[in-house]
């Protein structure tokens, strides 16, 4: 065998090793990128001396953590996530992958800016014919993802509460019931074909990124080409998007974790919470299908020159903010599901 395909079995391997393995491996990735942030900005201010790096680099750190509470970042994450622990998988890494690949734009339209790569600048400029077409892929590709996976997951929404008015009346949870089947989940075989791993979704996110339709996207290389005037050193420079990418990972990862324990605790303990499963299937699913509808109204005004009010008002909603409400409404089903279990164990006692 040789050396390629030895890491290869090893690469596919790493599925069968522990949970807590695995965790610490997503996590340990999370921890060398801001190992490798801090190293750039200790090397760079050594070397310029210039103090205005240290206020950089937590403004991009703090921007990463904004930008990973987007709703189209915890949609993808969290549906990604619903899909795989539905097929028994126990997907650690959904958004450390996610993060990753949104964060690769970042980290290589940073690099070319240190670079002095003038091409970059064309791209950010609002209204340029590189940035239009950047911003329809990354808006048609996220759309469209968010659109496969919310009908997806909708459908397995269906089955949770179709078992979960069963059970109230006294019946049990049929074998499968729980997962995306029929019609829809045939339907949606295809568009989904190629996420069948956590790794997968490093594509999407990557795909996602590529629009630099955010914010904090753009603001981070506008700060990388200000600094690099202002004669912060080029190591310094990295460590922007390095610091961004590191609080970025951090936080959907976390998230991906924390939605995979919660759609476990749903789903291989559907008797004790059945309606618990079924209104955060529904939740995610419901979100999925709202962002994918204002990506894609986006979408259509950039592309057809649209001016009507509904296409408008879809490409001004703000997902930084509803990404927040979302967060909270998991949270609250989480907590009253906790709530509910523990009175339900103490009643039993």
């Amino acid at each position: 065998m040789t050396a390629l395909a030895q890491l290869t079995a090893m690469y596919r391997g790493r599925e069968q090793l522990p949970l807590r393995t695995r965790l610490l491996a997503s996590f340990g990735a999370v921890g060398f990128l801001h190992l490798a942030a801090v190293v750039l900005l200790v090397a760079g201010t050594a070397a310029s001396g210039q103090p205005l790096a240290f206020g950089l680099v937590l403004t991009a750190y703090l921007a990463g953590i904004k930008h990973s509470f987007d709703w189209d970042h915890i949609a993808a994450i969290d549906n990604s996530t619903r899909k795989f622990v539905a097929q028994r998988q126990d997907p650690t890494s959904v958004g450390l992958a996610f993060s990753l690949g949104h964060s690769s734009v970042v980290i290589l339209a940073g690099a070319l800016v240190v670079s002095g790569v003038s091409l970059v600048g064309r791209f950010m400029a609002e209204g340029s014919s590189g940035n239009v077409v950047l911003g329809l892929i990354g808006s048609g590709v996220s759309g469209l993802f968010l659109l496969a996976i919310g009908i997806f997951n909708g459908s397995a929404f269906l089955g949770a509460a179709r078992s979960y008015r069963r059970v109230r009346g006294g019946g049990t949870v049929l074998p499968g019931e729980l997962e995306a089947k029929g019609w829809v989940a045939r339907l949606m075989a295809r568009p989904l074909s190629r996420v069948r791993r956590p790794r997968n979704v490093y594509v999407i996110g990557f795909l996602f990124g590529l629009g630099f339709d955010t914010a904090t996207t753009i603001g981070l290389l506008v700060m990388t080409t200000a600094a690099s005037l202002a004669g912060v050193s080029p190591a310094a420079l990295l460590a922007l998007p390095f610091a961004f990418t590191a609080a970025m990972t951090l936080c959907d990862t976390a998230n991906g974790v924390a939605m995979m324990r919660m759609y476990r605790s749903a789903i291989h303990d559907p008797l004790r919470r059945l309606g618990f499963n079924a209104a955060v299937t529904g939740l995610s699913a419901l979100s999925a299908l709202v962002v994918a509808a204002i990506t894609l109204g986006g979408f259509v005004t950039t592309a057809f020159g649209l001016q009507d009010a509904l296409t408008g008002w879809l490409g001004g909603v703000d997902l930084g903010d509803a990404g927040l409400l979302l967060v909270a409404a998991f949270l609250l089903l989480w907590g009253a599901a906790s709530w509910r279990g523990r009175r339900s164990t103490a009643a039993k006692r």
